[in-house]
């Protein structure tokens, strides 16, 4: 498969070849979501919870006597009937996350890149060819009608200079291909690469 490299000109604009094993395979759209609420549930915070009876601070004293009332025994006041007392089976501090087998997980963002890449929506960022400004950056995504845009660049890319000039660039993201996940790359409309970070993330998924 091949997928347009993004220069100055549109008329400068070449073709970089990349591997169908990861662009090019047929999109499974319930793998993709399986993967989005794996990641979703880790994302969550989980901090919400209530206080059970033994958590509850009341006196300890006998509400009323045992016997001559005429009403149900009772002893202490923080027992989950009475208005102050702790709730039963309530929700406590704990994570949502669960496991998910690596195969789904790579097999999630294969899917996600190759729904990118089927609408031509995955292309190469020439670092050489273009100047880390971000007004440059404008008015080349401008040209191309690019506006929700997340860059992918490797680990020997000069990424400050890429994040200083991506900083004020409305709707844009970078990461380092390490960290490329299905949930980013829904996200964003157009996935850009370096070409750095397309070989480092091409031989990290063919391994």
């Amino acid at each position: 498969m091949k997928v347009k490299t993004l220069n100055k000109t549109k008329s400068n604009n070449a073709e970089v070849v990349v591997k169908d094993e990861i662009f090019g395979i047929n999109p499974d759209e319930n793998v993709i979501l399986r993967v989005l609420n794996w990641q979703l549930a880790k994302k969550q915070q989980g901090s919400h919870k209530v206080k059970s009876r033994s958590e509850v601070k009341s006196t300890t004293a006998k509400m009323y006597r045992q016997k001559g009332g005429g009403r149900a025994r009772h002893g202490a006041a923080s027992v989950v009937q009475f208005r102050g007392g702790g709730v039963v089976h309530g929700p406590v501090s704990r994570s949502h996350s669960h496991k998910l087998p690596k195969k789904i997980r790579v097999l999630g963002l294969k899917s996600a890149l190759s729904q990118k890449a089927e609408n031509n929506n995955i292309m190469i960022f020439n670092i050489e060819k273009i100047s880390k400004k971000t007004s440059e950056i404008v008015k080349i995504f401008s040209k191309e009608g690019l506006k929700k845009v997340l860059l992918v660049f490797g680990k020997d890319d000069k990424k400050d200079d890429l994040n200083l000039a991506f900083r004020n660039v409305p709707l844009a993201d970078t990461i380092n291909q390490i960290g490329l996940n299905v949930y980013d790359v829904m996200k964003k409309d157009h996935i850009l690469f370096t070409e750095e970070g397309l070989k480092e993330f091409q031989d990290r998924l063919s391994k």
